[in-house]
């Protein structure tokens, strides 16, 4: 891991995001590219009738001051920090900040406590998922002094999650983590025996060009089996496969992608498909 991107808003939820990188970037050795992106928009910007120019490069000025002074922090000493500022929010620019600076890793604060509506749904976290080509990290609470260990991985082990897979064992072994991927078997429509389920994984890594193995987990709803073989594991970090700006994959559409991040005191990584 070299180069990681933080954007921040200068909340308590940014900082937290900025010391998790930290964090990263020391055991790593990587860089922090700390992106801030101002309220503005393009009309504002050029509309003759709204900001001045010196209005423009005033407001410029000032989060420039107050994006330095948010960076005087101690945690961040000896750690490469490269401050962007960009005009206006487009989180599509966040993707292309890191297709330019070749980062590995995006690591995003959450608001709230209990909303994958403040994750993934309408807020600016979920925005930097769906057009992000690199992996985001959401993190909801203070961890200054962030190490992934063990990481558990869940999807329905189907063909297209193949390269999500990929990515996030390769994420996994870049890191020195343990990589414990899961498969959750739930009653009802979804359940399959022992032998279907093997068969599937089996099918599924012959695909992926991947060998290891594969733990299946037994639970009543796939989200608290996630959670629960995720605590069970001592895990540091719950990853899952999303189709960017599709959505959640179809194995954590709706309310399951949504609890898994709701529930989960363990920080939650996404990877596209």
């Amino acid at each position: 891991m070299k180069t990681i991107i933080v954007p921040v808003d200068f909340s308590h939820q940014s900082e937290y995001a900025l010391k998790t990188a930290a964090s990263l970037a020391r055991k790593h050795k990587a860089e922090i590219i700390v992106l801030h992106m101002l309220e503005l928009n393009y009309a504002m910007i050029t509309s003759s009738e709204a900001y001045h120019p010196e209005q423009t490069v005033f407001l410029l000025k000032a989060a420039e001051k107050r994006l330095s002074e948010f960076l005087d922090q101690s945690y961040l000493k000896g750690i490469k920090i490269t401050p962007v500022i960009k005009h206006y929010k487009v989180f599509s620019e966040v993707n292309d900040v890191a297709e330019n600076h070749n980062a590995d890793l995006i690591v995003m604060g959450s608001h709230g406590t209990d909303g994958l509506q403040e994750i993934f749904f309408g807020s600016n976290a979920e925005k930097v998922v769906r057009h992000s080509d690199i992996p985001v990290l959401v993190v909801k609470k203070d961890r200054p002094d962030f190490k992934i260990e063990t990481f558990a991985f869940a999807c329905d082990f189907r063909e297209d999650c193949q390269e999500a897979f990929r990515k996030a064992k390769s994420f996994a072994d870049k890191l020195g983590a343990e990589f414990r991927a899961v498969y959750i078997n739930t009653p009802g429509d979804h359940f399959l025996s022992t032998s279907d389920i093997n068969q599937q994984i089996a099918d599924f890594l012959k695909g992926a060009k991947v060998g290891m193995e594969v733990d299946h987990y037994s639970d009543y709803s796939v989200e608290r089996g996630v959670l629960n073989y995720s605590e069970s594991i001592g895990a540091d970090l719950i990853g899952i496969p999303t189709h960017g700006r599709k959505g959640i994959s179809h194995f954590f559409m709706g309310s399951i992608g949504e609890d898994i991040a709701n529930h989960s005191g363990i920080p939650v990584i996404t990877f596209k498909i």
